[in-house]
């Protein structure tokens, strides 16, 4: 595996310089701080695999999820999955149970159209981007039931922990989207 520099850090809270941050990445911080939200950050080197994540999950003592976004055949119906990192994901048991026709990965172009995120940034902060409630969140019932949830603020050179409970009960909220919870085998 190559070698992916982390900063040993753990941040509570944004950046204290904003220099060299995309906009999204700060406008990201901006809200969480505007709800309220409790977070820890990690900077990091672009991470290209959930594998390679595991030294970031050391310090921020969690599992980073995948985030998966998918969407119908027809290109018409969108959904943000997350999913534990250790689960494969089957198409075919999500589509059954969440009553559509067999799912296959969002291209590129449909990240940054929907959720303003370029491939392998993909997370649940990016729908603070969605402001048409096209996309759908699909959350794994074992990733429901964690304390935290770790992700990245719509850019993968930094990943986050945040309460779980502040996720549902603020986050989702403020941006008007409503999970759906599956069990994924």
């Amino acid at each position: 595996m190559e070698n992916i520099w982390i900063d040993r850090t753990l941040y509570r809270g944004r950046p204290e310089n904003g220099e060299g941050r995309l906009p999204k990445e700060l406008r990201t911080y901006d809200l969480l701080d505007e709800l309220g939200v409790t977070y820890w950050r990690v900077d990091h080197d672009v991470i290209p695999t959930i594998e390679a994540c595991r030294g970031v999950d050391e310090l921020l003592g969690i599992e980073i999820c995948k985030n998966l976004l998918l969407c119908n055949a027809k290109k018409t119906e969108f959904y943000l999955l997350l999913m534990p990192g250790n689960k494969q994901f089957k198409t075919k048991d999500l589509s059954k149970q969440i009553g559509t026709t067999r799912l296959s990965f969002a291209s590129a172009e449909h990240m940054e159209e929907l959720l303003d995120i370029q491939p392998g940034s993909v997370s649940i902060l990016g729908l603070m981007n969605d402001k048409e409630n096209r996309v759908k969140l699909l959350i794994e019932k074992e990733v429901a039931g964690e304390e935290y949830l770790g992700c990245h603020p719509c850019i993968n050179t930094s990943s986050l922990k945040i309460p779980m409970k502040d996720i549902l009960e603020k986050f989702l909220p403020a941006v008007e989207h409503q999970p759906i919870f599956v069990d994924l085998p």
